[in-house]
C-alpha cells in the first residue's frame, strides 16, 4: 500500500523553470526558450511595474541589472517580437538569419549581481506577453506626452 502523499505542498515555492542557472547568471541564446524586449533605465522599471498592474502582479519574467545602461529585459516567447513595430528605445534581443542575441538570465537566489529578478518566474511557459508588453509602453508613452 502507498501511504505517501501525491498532494503537491503548497508551502514550498515552485520550481524553478530549467532555463534558470542554480547559481550566478548565464547567457540563454534568444530563439529557444525565450527572446526578450530590453527597455533601459528607469523607463524600463516603470514598464514593468505597469505591465505587473496590468495582470494582478505576475506579469511573466523580468530581469533588471544594477550597473551600466540599467537596463530591464522581459522574456517573451520566442519569436513574438519579430513583424512587430517597436517604439524608439526599445531593443529587440531576438535570433534571426545570421544574426543571434543573448539574453542574461541571473539564478533565483545567491550573488547575481548586477542582474536581478524584478519579478520571478513562476512557471517554465508563463513568459511576458508582447501584446500586454506593448500596450504599457504604449500607455507609457502617451503619459509622458500628455
Amino acid at each position: 500500500m502507498d501511504t505517501e502523499s501525491h498532494e503537491p505542498n503548497l508551502d514550498e515555492p515552485p520550481l524553478a523553470p530549467d532555463w534558470v542557472p542554480l547559481t550566478g547568471l548565464q547567457l540563454r541564446r534568444a530563439g529557444v526558450q525565450f527572446d526578450a524586449v530590453r527597455v533601459d533605465g528607469s523607463r524600463g522599471r516603470r514598464l514593468a511595474d505597469t505591465l505587473a498592474r496590468m495582470t494582478g502582479g505576475n506579469p511573466g519574467p523580468v530581469v533588471e541589472e544594477a550597473n551600466a545602461r540599467r537596463a530591464v529585459y522581459f522574456l517573451v516567447p520566442a519569436g513574438s517580437t519579430a513583424h512587430r513595430a517597436w517604439p524608439d528605445g526599445v531593443t529587440r534581443l531576438a535570433a534571426g538569419p545570421g544574426h543571434v542575441s543573448y539574453i542574461p538570465v541571473p539564478a533565483l537566489d545567491g550573488p547575481t549581481w548586477p542582474l536581478s529578478w524584478r519579478y520571478r518566474p513562476v512557471t517554465p511557459e508563463h513568459l511576458v506577453h508582447p501584446l500586454l508588453l506593448r500596450t504599457a509602453l504604449q500607455e507609457q508613452e502617451w503619459a509622458y506626452l500628455t
